[in-house]
Parts: C-alpha cells; structure tokens; sequence
C-alpha cells in the first residue's frame, strides 16, 4: 500500500501518464476531420473584442487623462488644432485603415441619431439592429447581407456612452438631433462586416 502511494504521489507517474495520454490522443485526432474553420459570429466577436478595449482604453487612459491634467484636449477638427482625435474619431479613422488593406474585413460606428449622415445605418439590418438595442442592448444583431454578387455576415454591437465626454459632445454638437444621453446609455453602434467567400 505504502508503494502505490509512494507511485502516486511521484511526478514521473504523473509525467509519464500526461504523455501517454498526449499520445493517445494525438493519435486518434489524426483520424478526425479537421474542423472547417471559425464561424463568423465567432470571427465577429474577437474582432468586437479588441476594437472596445482599444477605444475604451484610448478614451480612459488617453483623451480622459490629457484632458484633465491640461495637457491637450480632443476635438472634433483635431488634425487642424493642437488636439488628440475624439475616441469615435480614432475608431473610425482605424476602421478606414483596415478597410483600405484589401482584407474584407470593415467596421464602422452608426446610429439612429447620427450627427453625420454618413454614420446612419447603410442596411436594414443595421437598422433593424440599432432598433433592437432598446429591447436587448447587451446581445449582438447579426445576419448576412448582400453587396454586388458576394455575400458577407454583419454583426452590429450597442455602443455604449462609455465616458462624460462622449455624452457632452453628443449633446452639445450642433448638428446633433438627439441632446439628452446620459452615462452608459446606448449611442449607436459598431457594425463589422466580414466577407464570406
């Protein structure tokens, strides 16, 4: 009895079994198909991922800070000022980068109440999602649509006013037709666009 555990407790016995079992299943994942990639709900998802946490952390740790310690501020015409692109700004000027690398892959922020109509909503689904987001803000409209002869899956995310200067700009821009958001309420939203041929 003393053996056995005296076996069990040895990192060699544990060793030697996580590589037989490596093994073993290395050998039957030879027989299995491969899977055939990644859905596009999934693709939608990570890409959603990283576009909020770079503009969330622009927004925070950048415009916000800078702001407050005086140092610059963000503004609307920035690259005619002395001044950082609004968080909205850097998403979109971002967006036109990957746009024009030939990828496929577009993104964009839209609303009901843009403050430029090229920030509407180009597609019915867009429309139909940034409608849905007063039911349900926190899940994800998604769909196919069709440009041309290619056809491509369209995710569209509420966004959210993540920051008082998000809500301050909205509601005092001139061309702006909705001045009454409040901190966390949903602005719009990110739409990305993923080919699927």
């Amino acid at each position: 009895m003393r053996l056995i555990l005296t076996l069990f407790r040895s990192p060699i016995l544990w060793s030697t079994l996580l590589l037989a079992c490596v093994s073993a299943s290395s050998l039957q994942a030879k027989d299995l198909t491969p899977p055939a990639g990644i859905s596009p709900e999934r693709v939608a998802d990570f890409v959603h991922a990283v576009l909020d946490a770079d503009r969330t952390i622009y927004t925070n740790q950048v415009v916000n800070r800078m702001q407050a310690k005086g140092i610059v501020s963000a503004a609307e015409h920035w690259e005619h000022e002395n001044a950082l692109p609004l968080p909205a700004q850097f998403l979109q000027h971002s967006g036109k980068l990957v746009a024009e690398s030939g990828r496929g892959i577009r993104y964009r922020l839209i609303s009901l109440w843009p403050i430029y109509q090229r920030n509407a909503p180009a597609t019915e689904l867009e429309r139909r999602a940034l409608e849905s987001f007063a039911q349900t803000p926190d899940r994800p409209f998604t769909g196919i649509v069709t440009s041309g002869r290619k056809q491509f899956f369209q995710a569209v995310y509420s966004d959210r006013a993540i920051s008082a200067a998000c809500v301050k700009c909205h509601n005092s821009h001139p061309l702006s037709p909705k001045r009454d958001f409040a901190l966390n309420d949903v602005m719009g939203g990110m739409t990305i666009t993923i080919p699927l041929d």
